[in-house]
């Protein structure tokens, strides 16, 4: 995966479609700042999102989710409701094990100040 959104990558696409970034802010229902935002690495896909934009560019879904550097879930179109929901609960359990670690390495930052 890649670490972070492939610019470069997603612009050689839609150049190849004839395409803009303005049709992607339309394409997700985004405004062309937040479009901005995912080029900079500033706002993530949603699976929602990855499935659209794959769909977009003729590409695998899961192509899209390495070169856009996230760590949603590529979306099964043919999963039922419950691979959805066991997919995003084991997100859930990661995204809460990661506030854990981040929060105790808030706790360990306060303790090492002097004073």
């Amino acid at each position: 995966m890649a670490l972070f959104f492939d610019q470069a990558w997603f612009d050689a696409e839609l150049a190849r479609m004839g395409a803009r970034r303005d049709d992607v802010a339309r394409l997700l229902s985004l405004t062309p700042q937040q479009v901005e935002e995912l080029w900079k690495d500033q706002r993530e896909l949603t699976a929602q999102d990855v499935a659209r934009l794959g769909r977009f560019l003729n590409q695998p879904a899961r192509l899209i989710a390495e070169r856009a550097g996230v760590s949603t879930p590529v979306p099964d179109e043919t999963a039922g409701p419950d691979a959805v929901i066991a997919v995003l609960r084991e997100r859930v359990d990661q995204l809460e094990a990661q506030v854990r670690l981040l929060l105790a390495e808030v706790e360990r930052l306060k303790s090492s100040k002097p004073g």
